[in-house]
């Protein structure tokens, strides 16, 4: 069981590889929140349709309101759901980018990965042959920040210097 936040989703649908995720985890448990967010809010957005027609990315509502509305003092709704989510069903692996909402899924002893981790596996399992091309197009066409150091630093971790 794999559960993922809004960004991962919507960053990697930008660069048009949302399919990296099918091929890695077949299914893809998101909350209600993270659904509103991507396909209802951010209609006409990256993400939005290919969220809405993947019949591999399922919703699902959170039932630990109190969780829920615990997480959401420090975290955006979607993140608190998306940790909630993932706690209630035990998920083998939260997707998420967020460096607070990452600190309270270790501190509820979830593993997480976020979209520069999911590409390294990508790579090591064969789906992709670099990453810098993809840390370029999140860089430049999805704006997602990665600092200069992290950057190079997974470049060196995977040979493409």
């Amino acid at each position: 069981m794999i559960v993922s936040n809004a960004s991962p989703l919507i960053n990697i649908s930008a660069i048009r590889k949302l399919d990296i995720l099918r091929k890695l985890y077949k299914q893809i448990l998101i909350p209600t929140a993270v659904w509103d967010e991507i396909v209802i809010k951010g209609k006409g957005q990256p993400g939005s349709e290919a969220v809405k027609k993947a019949n591999w990315i399922k919703k699902e509502p959170v039932q630990n309101v109190t969780l829920v509305e615990t997480l959401g003092l420090t975290l955006d709704r979607g993140e608190a759901e998306a940790i909630a989510l993932a706690k209630e069903k035990n998920a083998e692996l939260l997707l998420i980018d967020e460096q607070l909402a990452r600190k309270v899924a270790d501190h509820l002893s979830l593993n997480y990965i976020g979209l520069i981790g999911v590409l390294r596996e990508a790579k090591s399992k064969g789906l992709i042959k670099g990453i810098k091309s993809h840390m370029d197009l999140l860089r430049t066409v999805a704006g997602f920040w990665i600092s200069e150091d992290v950057y190079r630093e997974i470049l060196k971790l995977e040979d493409e210097i």
